[in-house]
Order: structure tokens, then sequence, then C-alpha cells
């Protein structure tokens, strides 16, 4: 079983780096252009897309089935206002990762969220784990692309996500471990991620995947979306 359980997660943690060699791919094998334009935020959109469904599909759900709703609220609202005020930090260091900080706030309780069910519902963590996985690649490409506009070196930043493709494993374990029998401390976790979620698409990633007289970034949140819904259906 536990093997199991380190496969699955290690799974969903290794699209992180995959999704950061493919954004090292684009940025020096694409021709800079308006089609790179254009990809570079139709991906950003998908990726914002899958993030959003993540928050409707799994993070609240699990919120509204294991707590009261003044827990919501506190939980929900300590998550907006901490990562607003890290953004704010962030901004006056004159850093944009919100894609990394957004992708990391959904990778993190979801992956806890799978090795708390896996001892249960091993089938539908299996699954969970290919969701995650799906998730992790268009927000790893955004990711990668931040960090390294923002003065990483490329061999630095794919080290971060190398490292952090472990990061599933590890808290996988952990929920299976020491969380399985406390499902509100898994559903405050995920309904706190999902404010600091929330708050970093509606402040950075959106308006940073808008252009202007294209419907491709439109298009793009809205099938990120629909990847989101069809995974939960399969779930």
């Amino acid at each position: 079983m536990l093997q199991n359980l380190i496969l699955f997660s290690g799974f969903a943690g290794i699209t992180v780096f995959i999704g950061g060699l493919l954004g090292n791919y684009f940025n020096h094998h694409i021709k800079e252009g308006a089609i790179k334009y254009e990809i570079i935020h139709t991906m950003m959109s998908f990726g914002a897309g899958i993030i959003l469904s993540a928050v409707a599909l799994v993070l609240i759900p699990k919120g509204l089935e294991e707590l009261e709703v003044l827990d919501i609220a506190v939980s929900f609202s300590a998550g907006v206002l901490i990562f607003m005020f890290i953004g704010r930090y962030l901004a006056k260091k004159g850093g944009k990762n919100a894609t990394l900080m957004a992708m990391l706030m959904d990778f993190i309780p979801e992956s806890i969220a799978l090795g708390a069910t896996f001892a249960i519902e091993p089938k539908m963590a299996a699954l969970l784990a290919v969701f995650i996985g799906l998730q992790n690649l268009p927000e790893a490409f955004n990711s990668f692309r931040d960090l390294v506009s923002n003065g990483f070196s490329v061999k630095k930043t794919l080290i971060i996500f190398f490292v952090l493709s472990f990061f599933g494993i590890g808290c996988a374990l952990i929920g299976h471990y020491f969380l399985r029998d406390f499902p509100v401390i898994t559903a405050h976790l995920m309904t706190f991620a999902s404010g600091g979620i929330l708050y970093l698409l509606i402040n950075d990633i959106i308006p940073e995947s808008k252009l202007e007289n294209n419907y491709l970034t439109s298009l793009g949140a809205t099938f990120g979306f629909l990847v989101g819904i069809i995974g939960e259906k399969i779930i």
C-alpha cells in the first residue's frame, strides 16, 4: 500500500518538473512573435481555469462538507488576508511569483488529501493523483516563465522545480499517517488555501493573462475549468 501511495503522489509531483522543462523548451525553441505571445497568455489562462476548478470542485467542497459556516469564513478570510500581505511584500521586492504560489497552494493540500483518502478509497486516490498531475503541468509551465523573467537562472529554476516535485510525496505521507483521522484539520487547510488561491487569481494571474482583441485566453480559461470538471466527474 505504501509503495502505491508513493507511486501515485510521485506521479502527481513529477509533472511540476516536466512543466518546467516544457517552459524552458518553449523559451528557447519557439521564435518570438505574436503567436508565441498568444500561446503564453493562453497557457496562463488555461492554468488559471484549472486552478479555479481545483478551488470550486475539490478544495471548497471539502470545507463545506466538514466545517461550520463560521469556521469556513475564518479559514477562507485568513487565506485571503495572509496572501494579500505576501503579495504586497513580493510586489515591493519586485517579484511576480503569483502563479508559483497558487500552484503550491492547490498542490500541497490536494496531495495531503490524496494521502488522507488513500487508505479508505485507493481508486479515488489514484484518479486524484492524475487530476493533480494534469493541473501541475500548465501551472509549472507558467511558473517557470515567471521565475526566469524575475531573474532566476534556468538551472536554478529547474532545480527548484525538481525539489518541488517531491513535495507531493511528503504531503501525501503526512496526510496518510497524521491527518486521515482528522478530516476537520484537512478541511481547514483546504479552505485556507482556497482563499489565498482566489486572491492570487483575481489580483495577479487573470489580469496578466488577458490580451486585447483576443478570445483564446477566455477559451483557455474556460477549457481549463472543463478539465477540472471532467477530472472531478471521473473521480
